[in-house]
């Protein structure tokens, strides 16, 4: 039985069946014609969503991607490093000096996951360095996200990948080339690293990677552009600010520009944080209409349950239809 055909028979109920009706109305988004917009919030990267996520960018369901800095950094870690990561079953159980020996091996922890710090991290620090060097000798700037497109262009790393490049949502999107927005990128490991060199003089400016004002201009120009022609959906994995920073694209044209934009076309949220006073990542969709992001036609779903159980589900049931 395909995933597609199971979920129809089991998920009659809940936040089962809302998987169903989320994942159709994802289809039928495409189907008319419609594009997505994908935003991965968490640990999604580390937890391999590309084994799902890039087959949904090759098969065109995805057409944009919002994420925070970790899961841009994360998914190319995963790949060069693979090896050497640590599986902590039973990481509930640690003890604080189990977790310091863990921090004194190089093995910062993601829940069960250990990221091997000079195997990833270290290992193309210095590439990026060199691209970054470059980008500032010739007085160009550019978006994190393209500073890794360039690396994968040279080939540089390919001998050192450890998973099958086609798990690499990374490596899907840059050969779709899609665009990836990256929020608050200096609150990763490579924006830590390319602050560390500015303030060490290695690097001479801050402003060789373009700032979250100017990625906002960028959203504008993406949405108005892919707008004009299609209906655009907005498909969140978790909260934080790779949700609540590209969806804010439509208000900010309508009431700051002055300009007309169509409302987002789909709306989907994957997460466990749940409705209370003051939380904008648990917050219900309705709540959206206020702030003249949704319309109250939209479709819109809420799954609150665990994204790596339930993403890929849902990418599966979708590349089905």
């Amino acid at each position: 039985m395909s995933i597609k055909k199971f979920m129809q028979k089991n998920y009659k109920h809940f936040n089962a069946a809302t998987c169903v009706a989320a994942a159709e109305g994802y289809v039928n988004h495409l189907k008319a014609g419609g594009k997505m917009l994908v935003t991965l919030g968490g640990a999604m990267s580390t937890a391999e969503l590309g084994i799902s996520l890039a087959e949904m960018i090759r098969q065109d369901k995805v057409h944009a991607i919002c994420c925070t800095g970790a899961n841009l950094e994360e998914d190319l870690y995963n790949l060069i490093a693979h090896s050497h990561y640590r599986h902590l079953p039973n990481y509930r159980f640690l003890t604080k000096k189990q977790e310091q020996d863990l921090h004194d091996a190089n093995l910062p922890r993601v829940t069960d996951t250990c990221i091997p710090e000079e195997e990833a991290m270290r290992r193309f620090e210095k590439k990026l360095l060199k691209l970054w060097k470059k980008a500032e000798e010739e007085n160009r700037r550019y978006f994190p996200y393209e500073y890794l497109y360039q690396l994968i262009a040279s080939k540089e790393l390919e001998p050192s990948f450890e998973t099958d490049p086609k798990n690499s949502w990374l490596l899907a999107a840059y050969e779709k080339n899609l665009p990836i927005f990256v929020p608050g990128w200096e609150d990763s490991t490579t924006g830590n690293c390319f602050v560390s060199y500015v303030v060490k003089k290695e690097l001479k400016r801050f402003d060789t990677v373009k700032s979250g004002l100017e990625l906002m201009a960028a959203v504008i120009e993406w949405y108005e552009e892919i707008s004009a022609d299609a209906s655009i959906g907005f498909f969140q994995i978790a909260g934080g600010i790779s949700g609540d920073f590209p969806i804010c694209v439509v208000p900010l044209i309508n009431k700051d520009l002055h300009k007309e934009a169509p409302l987002w076309g789909y709306f989907c949220q994957i997460s466990d944080s749940t409705t209370s006073y003051g939380s904008y990542s648990g917050a219900v969709p309705n709540e959206k209409i206020t702030w003249g992001k949704l319309g109250v036609e939209t479709p819109s779903f809420v799954i609150e349950s665990d994204a790596t159980i339930v993403a890929p589900l849902l990418f599966h049931y979708i590349l089905e239809s």
